[in-house]
């Protein structure tokens, strides 16, 4: 079972406390650099760890103006996008989320959890989110079963009886359970690693500067520095290069010691580098290779790398 330390209280805590409760993700950026980047990256890697776990997410994004660039470079970074916590329009979008049927759920917020810089956590209102239980309009009245139609873990996108697709900021008002607070340490870049636009480092692959954040934990620093993004580049190419070799053979199932490792490690706070050691023992075991790719083509479902991008390409 996931836990994560909350920063307030050193304690851990269950971010998917109900059943049939739904996990409000809040990402709280102030800048427009790599540390910023970073905070989406957590934030993104726990919504994909909620999502694998069966639990709702709304993930929302908090930001003073507008910052364009920034987004920019979290979608480069294969970071998901969230829904502006101030929009309260119409977005447009559908809702998809593979459910198309009418549940009738009406799903609460029942875990807030916020995901910010280690200076902006400290000064964090606790008393937000007074009135836990507020509810997410379903499709109609009822208690049924399963996920709530039009909620999207992408967007946040409710959708309402008539058939119109309004903001989930729009349908529910920010009442909800006092949150979790998780604190993402800074980084730092070395010279001769610059900033471009958006935060994104320049010279290497956006991916390669994703693994160099996720390769630490996520409450220690980072300096990202030439070594740092050379070793990351190398290891994935290296794996990107195995993972296609490993195709062309019989898939065979992740050994249950092997999933069971990968889970232990992502729900450990989030322990990203766990998933990294547990893949770098995968790689050169004696596991079957059909083994090995689907190993990392799971896990790669968290770490989002890419890592099945060169699959079908010639040797």
């Amino acid at each position: 079972m996931l836990r994560i330390i909350d920063a307030r209280t050193g304690e851990p805590v269950d971010p998917a406390p109900a059943r049939r409760g739904l996990t409000r993700v809040e990402a709280h950026v102030t800048g427009n650099d790599t540390t910023a980047l970073r905070v989406l990256l957590v934030a993104d890697v726990l919504v994909r760890v909620l999502e694998m776990g069966g639990t709702p997410v709304w993930p929302l994004l908090s930001s003073p103006g507008q910052q364009p660039s920034l987004g920019a470079g979290a979608a480069a970074l294969g970071i998901r996008p969230f829904e502006d916590s101030g929009n309260t329009g119409d977005t447009g979008n559908t809702g998809d989320t593979g459910n198309t049927g009418d549940t009738g759920v009406g799903l609460r917020v029942a875990q807030v959890i916020r995901v910010g810089g280690e200076a902006e956590d400290e000064g964090a209102d606790e008393s937000e989110g007074e009135g836990a239980g507020e509810s997410l309009p379903g499709n109609g009245p009822g208690a049924g079963s399963g996920p709530p139609t039009g909620i999207s873990s992408a967007s946040g996108t409710a959708l309402v009886p008539d058939g119109r697709h309004t903001s989930g900021a729009a349908q529910a008002a920010s009442h909800a359970p006092v949150g979790v607070h998780l604190a993402v340490a800074p980084v730092t870049l070395v010279a001769p690693v610059a900033f471009a636009d958006g935060g994104v480092p320049e010279g290497p692959d956006a991916a390669v500067v994703r693994l160099a954040l996720l390769s630490r934990r996520r409450n220690v620093p980072v300096p990202l520095d030439a070594d740092a993004l050379g070793d990351a580049g190398d290891m994935l190419v290296r794996w990107r290069r195995a993972v296609a070799g490993w195709a062309r053979e019989p898939s065979r199932a992740i050994p249950e010691d092997v999933r069971g490792e990968l889970r232990a490690a992502w729900e450990d706070d989030l322990d990203v580098p766990g998933v990294l050691r547990v893949l770098r023992r995968v790689e050169s075991s004696d596991l079957p290779e059909g083994a090995r790719f689907e190993t990392y083509a799971y896990a790669d479902r968290l770490l989002g790398l890419e890592l099945t991008r060169d699959v079908g390409s010639p040797a």
